[in-house]
């Protein structure tokens, strides 16, 4: 018994079938590694991991869903960010008025589809 199992696990690991598994085991662990895109969900799940490959020098892509919504790329060391200090006050900031006409929220949310 031993000797046929030896022998299905050869079928099983060689041949053009074989190969195919071999695809499908590097696509679906090995992504990480070679995309710089990454999802919002596996973003917030490996945030950790994905800022170390930043740190190292990546730059990431981040998309919800098809979209792209940003990038996430290495500080430069030699332009640092500037920091800039606030003009006004929170309380001098006041609200936009209500709007004068009804808003079709979905003719807003297909136009906005469509022009992407």
């Amino acid at each position: 018994m031993q000797d046929g199992a030896d022998s299905r696990t050869t079928a099983w690991n060689s041949g053009p079938r074989a190969r195919l598994r071999l695809l499908d085991e590097v696509t679906s662990h090995d992504h990480t590694q070679v995309m710089s895109k990454v999802g919002i969900a596996d973003l917030k799940a490996h945030l950790s991991e994905h800022l170390r490959k930043v740190r190292a020098g990546r730059t990431l892509t981040v998309f919800d869903r098809d979209t792209p919504v940003a990038r996430i790329v290495p500080v430069d060391a030699e332009a640092p960010l500037e920091i800039r200090r606030a003009t006004r006050k929170a309380g001098q900031i006041r609200r936009p008025g209500r709007p004068k006409a009804k808003t079709d929220s979905l003719a807003v949310l297909l136009q906005d589809r469509a022009s992407r």
